[in-house]
């Protein structure tokens, strides 16, 4: 078990705290196995993946774990790929782990949650309907929520994408991600395999 765990994820500042809440089981567990737990916020796939590989020579003892967006379909070989390309050990691809195609796929999982936060103007049908959020296309991620949010009182997801998706992340179930996100899923899994 590791004595520390590392997760540098691709994205403002200030989603800290919104992944600080969705990630709650595994920071308690962590907590429970007196494991420190630590999210480290870096702006953009380029940053985090730059942060990722250099905390893999300064960390040695941490778990150092690479969350990002994949930007477009997930294939078996993505986290292999980022390996050869970046000049990591083929060995860190279990530490690669993906938003598919992006992170705004997993609001998708918990519409309730999403219509709830934006209230009235919120126009839910034209959010794909498709229950396997990483099967959305990013267009499509983008043109539904930009859509969907234009008209509400909290106004544009998009123009006010670090404050509502940190908002966002903390109201959404990680349950309902984890069924239609099975890249979600494997994070947690094998967070909590770790940590047993």
């Amino acid at each position: 078990m590791p004595a520390e765990i590392r997760i540098y994820f691709e994205g403002h500042p200030l989603l800290k705290s919104g992944f600080n809440a969705f990630f709650s089981e595994l920071r308690e567990r962590a907590r429970r196995k007196r494991c420190r737990f630590y999210l480290v916020p870096s702006k953009s796939g380029t940053e985090a993946r730059r942060d990722f590989g250099v905390a893999l020579k300064v960390n040695r003892t941490a778990w150092n774990i690479l969350l990002t967006d994949s930007e477009g379909p997930c294939h078996s070989n993505l986290s292999l790929d980022l390996c050869v390309k970046e000049k990591w050990s083929k060995s860190h691809k279990e530490s690669i782990f993906w938003m598919v195609e992006m992170m705004e796929s997993w609001f998708h999982a918990d519409k309730d949650r999403l219509a709830a936060y934006y209230g009235d103007g919120f126009k839910r049908n034209v959010l794909k309907a498709n229950p396997k959020a990483e099967e959305i296309p990013k267009k499509d991620l983008i043109s539904g929520l930009r859509a969907a949010t234009r008209n509400t009182l909290k106004g544009d997801y998009f123009e006010h994408k670090a404050e509502h998706a940190a908002d966002l992340l903390e109201r959404i179930r990680p349950e309902l991600v984890r069924q239609a996100a099975p890249n979600c899923d494997r994070l947690f899994t094998a967070v909590l395999k770790r940590l047993r």
